[in-house]
């Protein structure tokens, strides 16, 4: 397939999803309005994919672009893709359909295109997003995933999304959705963390059998918060393969690191705040990897995650102790 600044994959439900998007995460200490500012250059540049998420305390500075693009007549609320998630408190099925409809409200539009179980480690319900014992602990939960997935078919249904899926689940834990007897909807979409140090080809397969596309966040590294991510790890876009091939293509190493997940039929996320490369992370169209290039970068994968939840990796649905 061809793939332009159009190209979209069609979604197991029948809803299209573009191969692009564009990441609105950031860490405390970024000031929200450069989230705000980076969604607005990212829509003029032609992104129609967004990627949110209530944790990231931005829903309302994305909503707003959104909305105001739709007032100027530049955009149709049918053009833009927005993707949500629900929280790791909030997944208690009687908390779902109360959460979607808070983040609704933050953003101040009708529906979501995509609404995701942000992460299969749930934390104790409540509205503290990040509940802490006595002694400074996280304190886990744990519902049964198969209930809160119905809850989430029950927001499906009811409008208040037109697709759903999930986020950081590994095989076992997508199969306990897809063996649900009374399984309405499968799984839209796994977002995961996948670059060319953790290329993901197992979990990519198992997805693709089963008609989930795989959407790959962290594609360029991770934003390297210092709260989540180990800071000794290497960086992608110096890695001295990708920058050989970037200099072949006349490319950057970003532009040539998220083709290569286009190519392998994984939808990308791209998160930058600077307005150049936001722009440059786009123009990924008008040029093509050739198989040789693709099978050396395949061949950089050394099974590195950076964000390994490391300060949870007790937890009993944490999805890392599997090998995919």
């Amino acid at each position: 397939m061809e793939l332009t600044p159009d190209s979209y994959v069609v979604l197991n439900d029948g809803h299209k999803m573009p191969v692009i998007g564009f990441g609105t995460y950031a860490p405390q200490e970024v000031p929200k309005s450069l989230a705000e500012e980076g969604v607005r250059i990212a829509l003029e540049v032609g992104y129609r994919h967004i990627d949110c998420a209530f944790i990231y305390g931005n829903e309302v500075e994305v909503g707003q672009v959104i909305r105001e693009k739709i007032a100027d007549g530049v955009l149709k609320r049918e053009d833009v893709f927005y993707t949500g998630k629900l929280w790791l408190t909030d997944q208690a099925p009687e908390r779902v359909r109360p959460a979607i409809e808070k983040s609704l409200k933050n953003l101040q539009l009708d529906y979501m295109d995509l609404f995701l179980i942000h992460n299969p480690m749930e934390l104790k319900p409540g509205d503290d997003p990040y509940p802490m014992d006595e002694n400074g602990k996280v304190i886990y939960h744990n519902t049964d995933i198969r209930d809160t997935w119905k809850a989430m078919e029950d927001c499906k249904a009811a409008g208040l999304t037109k697709s759903i899926g999930v986020s950081s689940f590994n095989r076992r834990q997508l199969e306990l959705i897809l063996n649900m007897p009374d399984l309405q909807y499968k799984p839209v979409c796994n977002q995961v963390e996948c670059h060319i140090y953790l290329n993901q080809t197992k979990l990519l397969e198992f997805c693709k059998s089963h008609d989930i596309e795989l959407v790959a966040f962290g594609v360029l590294g991770s934003s390297r918060d210092a709260g989540w991510i180990d800071q000794d790890n290497p960086f992608i876009l110096k890695d001295l393969v990708l920058n050989e091939v970037a200099k072949k293509y006349d490319r950057s190493p970003a532009q040539v690191a998220m083709r290569h997940l286009l190519q392998r039929g994984i939808v990308v996320l791209a998160k930058s705040f600077n307005p150049e490369r936001i722009k440059e992370n786009f123009q990924i169209f008008d040029f093509k990897l050739s198989n040789e290039d693709m099978k050396t970068l395949d061949g950089l994968d050394r099974n590195l995650r950076y964000t390994n939840g490391s300060r949870w990796f007790d937890h009993p649905k944490c999805p890392y102790h599997d090998e995919y």
